[in-house]
């Protein structure tokens, strides 16, 4: 049975990569973007949002979603001194508010679906100290505690994960992985010697939207070739 789909950023990346493969399994897909322009072309929808200052259009969406995820981040390293207040805020109103916000708008679609899941993203820098990421680690925290606490309250009606990557080759860690010599400094940290793609995260996504994955719920998956927990 075809299901409804909510990916917020799905225009690049984590994002672009899980909208291709739910509709590859033959889903209605309702996807966003910000600055990368795509146009609708068939099981796919497109429409454009800031999801700090843009409303989500109700109207272009089915009565009834299965599932939402939500993609925008970022990933601004450096010395904690260096962050100024509004470096934090503004993080926090990408990550966590933008978030909250679109979960807000689509919580009357998500309760009419007998098993809907929402997929957050958070970062193993929460639960591992790295040095300069106060920053995502601070938002990414929030993420967590978001997770955990509407995951509580949804249940039993719809279950609330999230996915905790380490570093992953996409657009938005391009910088940290943009020449053979600091791709293979990143793998070479890993107990797997690989550094991980969209499609590794994207799998598990698909898999906490999934009907596979209906007795799990308030969980953070780390998806990371072991990065985390292999010492």
């Amino acid at each position: 049975m075809n299901k409804s789909y909510v990916v917020i950023g799905g225009s690049s990346g984590i994002g672009r990569e899980l909208v291709q493969l739910l509709e590859k399994e033959g889903n209605n897909v309702f996807a966003t973007y910000h600055e990368n322009v795509i146009n609708s072309q068939g099981n796919v929808q497109y429409q454009k949002l800031d999801v700090l200052s843009d409303t989500l259009d109700l109207e272009l969406l089915p009565e009834q979603i299965d599932g939402l995820v939500y993609c925008p981040g970022s990933i601004n390293l450096k010395p904690f001194k260096r962050f100024s207040d509004d470096d934090f805020i503004n993080d926090f109103k990408l990550q966590v508010v933008g978030a909250t916000r679109v979960i807000k708008s689509l919580l009357p679609k998500l309760t009419k679906s007998d098993n809907s899941s929402i997929v957050l993203f958070s970062t193993i820098a929460v639960q591992n100290g790295f040095n300069f990421h106060s920053q995502v680690a601070a938002s990414k925290g929030a993420i967590e505690g978001l997770t955990r606490s509407l995951s509580a309250e949804f249940a039993p009606k719809i279950r609330v994960n999230a996915i905790a990557p380490s570093l992953t080759d996409t657009p938005l860690a391009d910088k940290f992985l943009n020449t053979p010599q600091k791709m293979e400094a990143q793998a070479e940290k890993n107990p797997l010697k690989k550094v991980g793609t969209a499609r590794d995260i994207d799998e598990a996504a698909t898999y906490l939207l999934s009907n596979k994955s209906s007795w799990i719920t308030g969980q953070i998956l780390h998806v990371d070739g072991g990065y985390s927990t292999i010492k």
